[in-house]
């Protein structure tokens, strides 16, 4: 059995399940645990959303989320449990969109872990986001796998000691 799952979930077929994620990367081996779960949120940029679409080129995003795994492993230096799933289709208000659960034998690493993985996911995964607003509209989100100069400040940004940053995307 591999510590490293990914997956792309058709919600048409089932949603997300956090709990999931918990219980592959529960394992008496780690004491930390850090997940994060992103939902799908009513506002964007001043527009108020009534749901979105996210479509994905399956194979791509697999390989990269495996290749992210590998790279949490090698961040952490140790062992390591990490699921990744992210969703495909059309989410409504509230739906969960991505969820990343990562086990370490301590906090920190488990912490470390899981943020690199939902960065790289936002910043490296071949995933387009469409989102519809209340008065019709619709617009396909640039995303930031397209934006490789944000990335680049952001991840230096993050090199510095005690630095914190919010995500706008």
């Amino acid at each position: 059995m591999t510590d490293i799952y990914t997956a792309v979930v058709d919600i048409a077929h089932a949603p997300l399940n956090p709990a999931s994620a918990l219980d592959f990367v529960s394992d008496p081996r780690f004491g930390g645990i850090a997940t994060f779960i992103g939902r799908v949120r009513q506002h964007n940029h001043g527009r108020v959303v009534t749901g979105i679409t996210y479509d994905l080129f399956d194979p791509l995003a697999l390989r990269i989320f495996q290749d992210i795994g590998e790279r949490a492993r090698v961040e952490v230096g140790g062992p390591l449990k990490l699921y990744i799933a992210h969703a495909k289709g059309s989410l409504r208000i509230g739906d969960f969109a991505v969820v990343i659960a990562a086990a370490t034998a301590h906090r920190d690493e488990a912490f470390r872990a899981c943020r690199l993985a939902i960065e790289a996911v936002k910043h490296e995964a071949p995933i387009w986001k469409q989102e519809h607003y209340v008065d019709g509209d619709s617009a396909w989100s640039e995303g930031c796998s397209l934006c490789e100069e944000h990335r680049e400040a952001e991840l230096a940004a993050a090199q510095q000691p005690g630095h914190t940053r919010g995500h706008g995307h």
